[in-house]
Formats: C-alpha cells, sequence, structure tokens
C-alpha cells in the first residue's frame, strides 16, 4: 500500500498482487479505477500438455528422434555385449561343479541390484584422464555409456541364464552324460535347447539398460545432441518444465519396452505350439 506526499493513502496507486484471470501477457493489467494489477501467469493444464506431447510425436519432433535413436544405439549394443558375456557364464555356472560355486552365485545374484551410481562412478574414474583408460578418451562419449549399461546388464542376463539352464541341466544330465558330451559341450546345446526362454534373459536386460539413468548421467554428461538419452531427457525436461517433451519421451519408451515384450511372448507361444 502506497502513501502520497501528505501521508494519506492514495487510492490511484493501488497494486494487487495475485493471479487475475485477465492479466495482459507481461503480466500487469489496469483495472476500471485505474489501479494497475501484477498477474500471474496460469500454469498449462495437463490435457494441454499431453496434447502437446501426442502433437511431438505425430509431427516426428527432431529433438525427440535423435533422442530415441541414441537411446536405442546405445541399450542395444550394451544388450549385445551382455548377452554374447553373460549368456555362457550363466550356462557354464548352471551345469558347472567345483568348490564355491554356491558363493559365486551367490555374487552373482547381489550384483542384479548394483546401484548404477556406483558403476558410474567406477567407469568414471575408468576412463578418466588419470584412470587407467583415459587415453582412449571416452568419457562423455556414446561408448562410455554403453561400457556403463554392459555392466549393469552382464549380472542380470548372467543370474537368470543359470536359473534357466539348470532347471533343462537336470532334466537332461543324465542322457548327456550317457553319450559322454562334456560340461562344455553341455553348455552350448542347452544354450540352443533353452533359446526362446532365455528370451526372458535378454529382456531383462534391455529393460535394465533403457530404463538406467544414473550411470549414463555421470560417465554420458548428458550432452544435447550427442550423449542425452531418453531417460536422462526426461528427468532433464521435466526439471526445466518441459513436460510435454518428457511426456512424449516417456510414451516412446514404454511403448518399445511393451512391444518387445508382446513379440518375446508372441514367440514364445509359436515355439512352444511348434516344438512342444
Amino acid at each position: 500500500m502506497e502513501t502520497g506526499n501528505s501521508g494519506q493513502f492514495n487510492p490511484a496507486i493501488n497494486l494487487r498482487f495475485g493471479p487475475q484471470p485477465n492479466a495482459s501477457p507481461g503480466g500487469i493489467l489496469a483495472t476500471p479505477g485505474g489501479s494497475p494489477t501484477i498477474g500471474v501467469a496460469k500454469p498449462e493444464s495437463m490435457t494441454s500438455t499431453l496434447l502437446e506431447a501426442l502433437s511431438l510425436l505425430g509431427s516426428f519432433d527432431h529433438r525427440l528422434l535423435d533422442i530415441v535413436l541414441l537411446s536405442l544405439r546405445v541399450s542395444l549394443s550394451a544388450l549385445a555385449i551382455g548377452t554374447l558375456v553373460g549368456l555362457p557364464i550363466g550356462a557354464w555356472l548352471a551345469v558347472a561343479d567345483f568348490r564355491g560355486r554356491g558363493a559365486l552365485i551367490v555374487g552373482l545374484n547381489a550384483l542384479m541390484g548394483l546401484p548404477s551410481v556406483v558403476v558410474g562412478v567406477l567407469v568414471y574414474l575408468a576412463l578418466s584422464r588419470s584412470g587407467p583408460l583415459g587415453a582412449y578418451g571416452l568419457l562423455f562419449s556414446p561408448s562410455a555409456m554403453i561400457v556403463a549399461q554392459t555392466i549393469l546388464v552382464v549380472p542380470l542376463i548372467a543370474a537368470v541364464t543359470r536359473q534357466i539352464v539348470e532347471d533343462a541341466w537336470r532334466d537332461y544330465a543324465p542322457e548327456l552324460s550317457l553319450i559322454g558330451i562334456s560340461r562344455p559341450q553341455a553348455v552350448a546345446l542347452l544354450l540352443a535347447d533353452c533359446r526362446f526362454s532365455l528370451s526372458v534373459a535378454t529382456l531383462a536386460g534391455l529393460g535394465r539398460a533403457m530404463s538406467e539413468v544414473g550411470a549414463v548421467m555421470i560417465v554420458g554428461g548428458n550432452i544435447d545432441g550427442y550423449t542425452r538419452v531418453m531417460t536422462t531427457a526426461i528427468a532433464l525436461e521435466t526439471s526445466k518444465g518441459d513436460l510435454a517433451l518428457s511426456i512424449a519421451l516417456g510414451i516412446v519408451l514404454m511403448s518399445i519396452i511393451v512391444g518387445l515384450n508382446v513379440a518375446a511372448h508372441h514367440v514364445r507361444c509359436w515355439a512352444a505350439r511348434r516344438y512342444g
């Protein structure tokens, strides 16, 4: 409340603060009485935000496409490496018989819950200039993100594979031993026989890779147009208030995961009908 030179209240200088329905874009509105009013812009409604997100998807927004393509490239690369490493390790643990096997299995299962930020810090230290791999200059690049995601994916794929192959090994062990199949040969045979069931392991690994935030944020740096993937972009855009892009990326991410699971389910059903 303002007073004039005489110390009396001047009604012509009356500022009212708060949201005003007829506020101008600048936020100041003159009332019929001549007193300016400072207005506060209303937040966008959820409906308009959803419509804007759908518009981004329908128009194939270039920002969204770049982020999605990079996410798929990084996650699928990590999944391919993790599958090549994790499947043999899990199958070997399923058929092997040696002292300390139980402790190794417990350790592998524990690594399934390895915190992603811890992996991110370890990879960061390894790839930094003072680290053992610093000379390769991989830090803050998609390659560093692939390394971090691979480390997270391998224990999960190996643990699920071990359980699936171990169940099959209990059924086939007498026959395979009778015909003289060695353990390494048994690993290859069981992996081929359980290939459709092992789709669960690969899907679990893909889900872990695509949903990763902490590790890729640390080693990738979330650089726009270079290392920004769907999960890090969702976190950043939400904090900035760009909910439309966050929702659009979330829709794409969930659609990919659900679509892959539906495809895997149909493949398993087809294999069960064909091979029994």
